[in-house]
Parts: structure tokens; C-alpha cells; sequence
């Protein structure tokens, strides 16, 4: 393959790299297939259909070195191997898709298909930044083997761009390396991988800073490889002594992973505890895991001196993930802190393939069913054969069926939920796109707001300044986001008609000289069949409703009220309603908490609401704010009575001046006026303030709520005794809703 395409470096290093190709190819591909493979390669040079790249790479040999990698560090698979050297010229119209079918088999064509259509997404640049690119790599991934070999191109071409010459594009591929590759390749086990371009994105990012580390390891390598073994001599005596079945292993950190320490520690090399760590795995049944844990934790902490405060014990309670292991630190020869790690092989097992919890432990989400599928392609790729690569091809890739991920024009990335439409997408960017969108254009087709989005479309939304939100557009969307600003913007919609609707009604009946009463109105409108006041509104608003016949509707209920009973300005229970308004927050240090502490983070219980005065205590909730309750509230007894531990005294620190929401119940006979002597006596009082009032009555009974914003216990009980003095009140006392 004698070309000028080609410099005298790139000839050595591709003879070099298709003799050994060639060696580990042996048993799975034919004579016909090389043969094959090198007149389309030759063809495609030959017609310039493989032509360096803007920044100087040479395709033929970076397929070629991705190729070899692949079958080094995953598997000398024959599919995977001939994708990866010819996807390029298929890209290119060099070569078909049927000749590749022809010569090499659907399997071939089918991970060229997939090589091609991600390929394709770096022409948006902007996604490519977007968290949720990894998402859509694997879904526009038929295969995981596409994923793979991108993965190990990209440890290929960090290893050639050492000291290529343009900066800003080793920047670029570097920090893309980063905060993708690495996590992709951690997500399949392929750890090697991933910490080989997690320090050479730290290389190329900061070379300063790692030229350093680096440095400082290679000075350091064969003392501390000497160390490590003077330090594990006496634990190995120590615990064979115990009968304990162990393992134990020693690492360095890599470079990155140390450089992360420093700046979290805020410490050099020298200051860092866990340059290097100690693990002790031992094999014991289940039973005894936890017993032979702490048999070795005291085994090692009676050979070296312990640092509590760094004394890590996820045994006995386990982190939220599963992740479970003894950590301790101890000063050992020379003065040298060591961490060291005991835990089971299980626990072992759980760390280090239980991706779930290992990578939420390495701060890496992760994401339900995709680590368990991943953990399978783990398990494949670790069992080291020839014929793995057949389990990986029939693993399903469809991990994102139940979302879509969508472009803006300018290639901004969006997931949304499958069968999101552009009515979703658009309040997903903003929620006055999305109130005044009228449609969109789908990859340059018009759209309506209804058109169900597909994974890949660019969606470019269109608005108007005098589009709003109605009530069917809840048929077209199915995000929580864009349905509740729907049903928002609605509501709003009706109270601003309500309101508007209302100041007619007001007008009319000054006009007609005639008082309005809110009381007698809202009996009006239950009778007439509304079961809001708001929905008679908006009616008379859209006029469905003439509100001369309300005016005259209102006038025969006066007469008729007045030809029953006294004449009151008040309506009776029935049908009353009081919006309720914003509750007041307490103010800080009302509470004295454990030993006359305050300013403690708390929260005041909703399933008792203690005010001033109450009997309390405190009890620790697991998202660490304490929760006060009433001393007598039934929850508080069942949380005790599991967790004895989490209670804490609590008392009123009798500081004054805020007020607490309390509920109280009314029972009394239903007569007119009794709403208004009820909201009379609170308002009267200047400690007191009604927030809500829902009153229900039935065959001349009422029962009432009211709640209450009232600054403490000596208040409530005078208000319940004014209360319950009223005429017709036969009941009064605080509840809890």
C-alpha cells in the first residue's frame, strides 16, 4: 500500500500494527477476509476517499490503531475489528453497504451502520456538551459494540495527540474524554481505560500539575513498593494466626485520582493520608461477615496506631447505595499514614462489580436498569474469550425506549419523556415559550403542537405574542412541567375573568342601589348548581350568564330570606367559604432545643401542629432537621418507639411575636348570622387572624374548620371559650387536619 498518503513514521508504525493484528486475528478471521479488507483500504487511498482531517490525523491509521486496541483490550473479534477499519469509507460512498454485506456479513454492516449514525452527532457541537449526550449516544447505538470501539478510538487518539500542535483541539478532545469516555468506559468495567484517559485529560488540561504528581510517584515508586510490603507482614502473621481466609492488595492511586484528593484536601502530595491504600478482603460466609471484619480491624489497629477522625464504619450501617467497608487510617512505620480498607468478598464484590453502588460511590450516577444491563456487559467483557463478543451482539441497546432526546437549531440537547410533543418540548426550554407556542418546524417540516417527538428531530419552536394556554392543550403533552404550567396559566386565566366578571357584577348592583352581600352571593350561586364561586364568574365573564338575571336571581333570595327570619346582613353556614391565605413561618429561636440550644434547623410536625405552649419534643427526621411534635402525638410515640435514640428534648424558649395555624372545630345549630358572630369574635381579637373557614351543613346542623393563626396555647383557650359561648355553638375544640 506504497502511497505518498502516507509519511515513512505511518508506513513503520502500520506494518508494525498489521503484523500484530494479524497474530491476534488468526483464529477468527479468514485469508479471504484480510484479502478483503486490504483492496478496500488500498481502493479507498488510492480515490483520496481517506484524507487526513482538518487537524492532520491520518484516518487510515487511527482506524487501524483502534482496531488493534480493540483487540488487545477487549477481544480479537472479527466483526468489531473490520467495522472499525472500513465504517470511513462507507461514510465516505468508497465502498457500499451491500458490498460490505457481500463480502463480510450483515453482522459487519451492522456495526458500520451504527459507527456512521453516531458519528454523525458531532456535528453539533453544543450536544456533545449536554449530560444527556451519553443518553442519546446509547440510543442511537444499535449495538454496544459501537460503543465500545468509539470508547477504545478515543484512547487511541488521546495517545497520538501528545504533542500535536493546535492546542484549543487537544483541549477540546481532552476535556470531551472527561466528562464522557472515561464514565462511558467506568460504566463497562473497562477501568483500565478509563483511568489511562482520565490522566491524560489531566495531562493535556493541566500538564503542570500532572508532570508533577507523575514525577513525584516515579521518585517515589520503589520505597513505597518496599513499604508496603514491611507494612502488610505483620497484618498477614496477625491474621493467619486468627484463622481468618484473606486476601490482601495494595495500589497507588492514579494520577488524576490524586490530584482530585489534593484540591478536595487542599493538600500536597506529601500531606495526602491515602496516597496509596491497603484492602483486606476476607472470604467468610455471611453470617460471620461483620464479626471477621471488626476481628480485623482490631488485628490492625493493635498492630498501628488508629486515626479516629478518620474512622469510616459502613458495615454496621451501610452507605444509601449497598456500598459497605471498614475504613481506617493508621500511622504506620515511619510515621506514615495508611488507609486501610477491610471488608468481605461480597462486600468486595458489591464495590467493585455492583455498579450501581460502586459508581454512586465514585460520584458517577447511576441509573437503574442501565447498570444492571452494563454489570451483564461487564461480566462478558471480564471473562477474557474468544467467543465473549457472540453474548455482547444479542444484548438489546434499546436502554432509552422510554425517552427521546431532541436538538434545538443550535444543537442544544433535551431529554424528554417517549411520546413527549413540541407543546412538551417547548416548555421544557421556557415556560413563556411554551405559553405562547403555536407549533414548531421538525427538521424543517411544519409541525403541529401535537406531533410526537422522535429521538434525533431538530426542533426549531414558533410563538405568538397573542397565543395562551387552554384547557386542551392537557390532551397534548406529557411532562408534569408542561402540565402544570398549563393548568397554571388556565386558573390564571379564569380568576383574572372571575375578576373582571366580579367588577361588572359590583358596578351593576351599585347602579341598581342595591348591597351586596359575599354571604347571601354564595348562596346564590350553590343554588344555582356552581360548585365555585369562580365558575359563576367566569360564566357571567363569558356570557353564558346574564347578569341582569343575577341581579334579579339575588334580589328573590333578600325577600325570600327576609319572609323566613330576621333580616341579616349575614349569610348562614351553608355554602361558606373562606380562601384561605398564606401561612406565617415561625420566627427564628422560638424553640429551646437539647441543652438550651437554639437556632437549630426545625420544622414544626403537620400531624399534631404544636404552638406555643404545648407539651413538645423533638425528634431527629433523616434528612437531619428536627421535627417538633406534641408530646401526647401518636406519631411521635411510634417514632420513639423504633428510633429511641433520634428524640430530643425540646421546650418554648417563650420568646413571643409569631404566630401558629391551628384548626379548629365548630359544631352548632345552622342559623343565620352564625358565620358572622364566629368570624366576629376572632376578628375582634388582636392576637388572632382567620386564614381559612369551610363550613358544611346538614338538616339544620353546621360543622365547621377554622383555621387560626393565633400566638399560643393562653390565646387558643380564651378564643374557644368566646367561641363556644355564642349562641347556638354546642361544640369547640382543636384538631389536627
Amino acid at each position: 500500500m506504497e502511497h505518498g498518503y502516507f509519511n515513512d513514521n505511518e508506513k513503520l508504525l502500520m506494518k508494525s500494527m498489521v503484523k500484530e493484528l494479524l497474530v491476534r486475528l488468526k483464529d477468527v478471521a479468514s485469508s479471504e477476509d484480510i484479502s478483503h479488507v486490504h483492496a478496500i483500504i488500498k481502493q479507498g487511498v488510492l480515490a483520496n476517499h481517506y484524507s487526513r482531517d482538518q487537524y492532520g490525523i491520518n484516518p487510515t491509521v487511527r482506524n487501524l490503531r483502534t482496531a488493534l486496541l480493540v483487540a488487545e483490550n477487549i477481544a480479537p473479534d472479527r466483526s468489531m475489528v473490520i467495522a472499525t477499519m472500513l465504517y470511513n469509507l462507507v461514510r465516505n460512498k468508497s465502498v457500499t453497504e451491500s458490498k460490505v454485506i457481500e463480502y463480510f456479513g450483515d453482522d459487519v454492516a451492522k456495526i458500520v451502520r451504527g459507527l456512521i449514525k453516531v458519528s454523525q452527532l458531532y456535528q453539533r457541537q453544543a450536544a456533545v456538551r449536554n449530560e444527556n449526550f451519553q443518553k442519546l449516544l446509547l440510543t442511537f447505538a444499535d449495538d454496544i459494540r459501537v460503543i465500545i470501539i468509539m470508547i477504545v478510538d478515543r484512547l487511541g487518539l488521546m495517545r497520538e495527540i501528545n504533542h500535536h500542535p493546535n492546542e484549543m483541539f487537544v483541549h477540546d478532545i481532552a476535556s470531551e474524554s472527561r466528562y464522557l469516555y472515561a464514565p462511558l468506559a467506568h460504566r463497562l468495567g473497562l477501568y483500565q481505560i478509563k483511568s489511562e484517559l482520565e490522566d491524560m485529560s489531566l495531562k493535556y488540561l493541566n500538564r503542570r500539575v500532572y508532570s508533577q504528581i507523575a514525577e513525584k510517584l516515579s521518585e517515589t515508586k520503589a520505597r513505597r513498593d518496599s513499604y508496603v510490603v514491611d507494612f502488610i507482614a505483620p497484618i498477614k502473621k496477625a491474621l493467619t494466626e486468627q484463622g481468618l481466609n484473606f486476601e490482601i492488595k495494595g495500589r497507588t492511586k492514579s494520577i488524576n485520582s490524586i490530584w482530585n484528593k489534593m484540591k478536595k484536601k487542599d493538600v500536597d502530595l506529601n500531606g495526602m493520608y491515602d496516597l496509596f491504600a491497603i484492602r483486606v478482603i476476607i472470604d467468610t460466609p455471611h453470617e460471620r461477615e461483620k464479626k471477621d471484619c471488626w476481628i480485623a480491624y482490631s488485628v490492625v489497629t493493635d498492630i498501628y496506631t488508629a486515626n479516629p477522625s478518620r474512622h469510616k464504619d459502613w458495615i454496621t450501617i451501610p452507605k444509601s447505595n449497598g456500598y459497605e467497608s471498614l475504613h481506617i487510617t493508621v500511622k504506620g512505620p515511619q510515621d506514615k499514614w495508611v488507609e486501610v480498607q477491610i471488608r468481605t468478598k461480597r462486600m468486595d464484590e458489591i464495590a467493585e462489580r455492583g455498579l450501581a453502588a460502586h459508581w454512586k460511590y465514585k460520584g458517577i450516577k447511576s441509573e437503574g436498569d442501565l447498570d444492571s444491563w452494563m454489570n451483564n456487559v461487564r461480566e462478558v467483557l471480564e471473562a477474557g474469550s474468544i467467543g465473549q463478543m457472540e453474548l455482547v451482539r444479542g444484548m438489546n441497546m434499546n436502554l432509552y425506549d422510554k425517552e427521546v432526546f431532541v436538538f434545538t437549531p443550535k444543537g442544544d440537547l433535551f431529554q424528554l419523556p417517549m411520546g413527549s410533543t413540541i407543546l412538551d418540548f417547548a416548555f421544557a426550554i421556557h415556560t413563556r415559550v411554551g405559553s405562547t407556542c403555536t407549533g414548531g418546524r421538525v427538521d424543517g417540516k411544519n409541525q403541529k403542537l401535537n406531533y410526537k417527538l422522535k429521538s434525533g428531530d431538530t426542533v426549531e419552536i414558533t410563538t405568538s405574542s397573542t397565543q395562551m394556554p387552554r384547557q386542551d392543550w392537557l390532551n397534548y403533552v406529557v411532562t408534569s412541567k408542561a402540565r402544570n404550567k398549563i393548568r397554571q396559566a388556565v386558573n390564571e386565566a379564569r380568576v383574572r375573568q372571575a375578576d373582571m366578571a366580579r367588577e361588572l357584577v359590583q358596578r351593576r348592583f351599585k347602579n341598581r342601589k342595591i348591597d351586596l352581600d359575599e354571604g347571601t352571593m354564595a348562596k346564590l350561586t350553590k343554588k344555582m348548581g356552581y360548585k365555585t364561586i369562580t365558575d359563576f364568574y367566569v360564566d357571567i365573564n363569558d356570557e353564558r350568564l346574564d347578569v341582569n338575571t343575577v341581579v334579579e336571581r339575588y334580589e328573590q333570595l333578600v325577600e325570600r330570606l327576609k319572609d323566613s327570619s330576621q333580616a341579616s346582613p349575614h349569610g348562614t353556614a351553608e355554602g361558606f367559604v373562606l380562601q384561605p391565605v398564606k401561612e406565617e413561618s415561625p420566627t427564628d429561636d422560638i424553640l429551646v432545643i437539647g441543652n438550651n440550644v437554639k437556632g437549630i434547623n426545625y420544622k414544626l410536625s403537620k400531624c399534631c401542629n404544636p404552638i406555643l405552649g404545648d407539651r413538645i419534643a423533638g425528634f431527629i427526621a433523616s434528612d437531619g432537621a428536627i421535627k417538633i411534635h406534641k408530646v401526647e402525638c401518636g406519631n411521635l410515640k411510634h417514632l420513639v418507639s423504633k428510633y429511641p435514640y433520634r428524640m430530643i428534648k425540646s421546650a418554648w424558649s417563650g420568646k413571643v411575636g409569631a404566630q401558629f395555624a391551628v384548626t379548629i372545630k365548630v359544631v352548632g345549630k345552622d342559623d343565620i348570622g352564625i358565620v358572622s358572630n364566629i368570624t366576629s369574635v376572632i376578628n375582634k381579637s388582636p392576637e388572632t387572624a382567620l386564614r381559612n373557614i369551610s363550613i358544611s351543613s346538614q338538616q339544620g346542623t353546621f360543622e365547621g374548620f377554622l383555621v387560626v393563626g393565633i400566638p399560643g396555647n393562653d390565646a387558643l383557650d380564651e378564643l374557644m371559650k368566646k367561641i363556644l359561648a355564642l349562641k347556638g355553638v354546642k361544640q369547640v375544640e382543636r384538631v389536627n387536619r
